[in-house]
């Protein structure tokens, strides 16, 4: 429990930093740039490698306690995450699009944490 906790907190703050990116940055001038594709390979592998994991506690504590989350919600959140790492760094969607996503992603977190302190 308490690493799903953990986790669920390290992607919270994730989310907030690839806000961040997302708000201060300009997309990329070449969007098959070598270079910037690896520097955005090394900034999110960490993440991708937490969000497995994560789905993987995340789904497990569902089964095994009766939540109000539901598992498409954690799956759905994994691949909410997965679209923002990338929209973070190319700048390739509309802001408000973009807003949707995280508040969506930042809800189920926060569900998650709360049914995990109940």
């Amino acid at each position: 429990m308490m690493e799903l906790t953990e986790y669920t907190i390290k992607l919270k703050k994730y989310l907030q930093d690839l806000k961040q990116v997302f708000e201060e940055n300009n997309p990329p001038e070449d969007r098959r740039d070598k270079e910037f594709f690896v520097m955005v390979k090394k900034k999110t592998s960490p993440i991708y490698d937490l969000l497995e994991i994560w789905q993987e506690l995340a789904l497990k504590f569902i089964k095994e306690n009766k939540i109000s989350v539901h598992p498409n919600q954690i799956v759905s959140t994994k691949e909410n995450m997965e679209l923002l790492l990338m929209h973070s760094y190319y700048i390739d969607v509309r802001r408000r699009r973009y807003m949707e996503l995280n508040q969506s992603v930042l809800y189920v977190l926060d569900q998650l944490l709360r049914a995990i302190e109940s």
